[in-house]
C-alpha cells in the first residue's frame, strides 16, 4: 500500500482494513505509524538487497548485471507510482536519511565491483575513475526520483531508470561494451 498509494496517504485505518485486523492489533506491534513506515522500508530494502546479491552472484557480464538489477528493482518497487522516496524525504526525513545511507553503502560496493569487472572484461573504458563513476551513478539514481525535475505524469519510473542506465553505460562503455549495450536495448 505504501508503494502504490504513498506513505503519507495510507492511514492506519487503511492498513487495518486491508490486512483484516484491528488497529489495536497493529498498535500491539508498532507504537505509531512512524515505526511501521520504518519497518516497512527496511523490509523492502532487505528484500531488494538480497535479490541484488543473488543477481550479482550469477557472475554475468557487468552490463547484463545492471539491466537485471534494474528489472528486479522495478518489479519490487512497482514502478514507484507514488514516488515513495520523495514522500519519505518530505514526511519521514530521518527514515529517508537512514535508507539513503544504507542504499549508498550497498550500491557503492556493487557499482565499484561492476566497474572493475567491466574494465577487466574490456566492456568499460579503462580510463574511468571507479570511485567517481560509482558515486555519480548513485547520485543520478537519486536525481531521477526528484518529481519536481521528472514529474511522474511525464515519465514512468521504469522509463527514467532505463534512460539513466543507458546514459550511464554510453558514457563508460568501450566499443565492445556499446555492442553489448545495444543487444540489451
Amino acid at each position: 500500500m505504501f508503494l502504490n498509494i504513498g506513505f503519507k496517504s495510507v492511514t492506519m485505518d487503511d492498513i487495518a482494513t486491508n490486512s483484516g485486523i484491528s488497529k489495536k492489533t497493529i498498535y500491539a506491534h508498532f507504537a505509531n505509524k512512524i515505526q511501521l513506515v520504518e519497518a516497512a522500508t527496511l523490509h523492502i530494502f532487505d528484500v531488494i538487497s538480497k535479490g541484488i546479491d543473488i543477481i550479482h552472484e550469477q557472475q554475468q557480464n557487468p552490463i547484463i548485471e545492471l539491466f537485471e538489477i534494474k528489472r528486479f528493482v522495478m518489479k519490487h518497487l512497482k514502478d514507484e507510482k507514488s514516488s515513495p522516496q520523495y514522500q519519505l524525504q518530505k514526511y519521514y526525513p530521518k527514515i529517508f536519511k537512514n535508507l539513503k545511507h544504507k542504499q549508498f553503502e550497498l550500491m557503492q560496493e556493487l557499482f565499484k565491483e561492476n566497474l572493475t569487472k567491466g574494465i577487466e572484461q574490456k566492456l568499460y573504458r579503462n580510463d574511468i575513475d571507479i570511485d567517481f563513476t560509482a558515486r555519480i551513478y548513485f547520485n543520478g539514481m537519486l536525481g531521477i526520483k526528484n518529481k519536481d525535475l521528472f514529474p511522474l505524469v511525464n515519465y514512468s519510473m521504469n522509463t527514467l531508470t532505463s534512460y539513466h542506465l543507458e546514459y550511464h553505460l554510453r558514457g563508460i562503455c568501450s566499443q565492445k561494451g556499446i555492442k553489448e549495450l545495444e543487444k540489451q536495448l
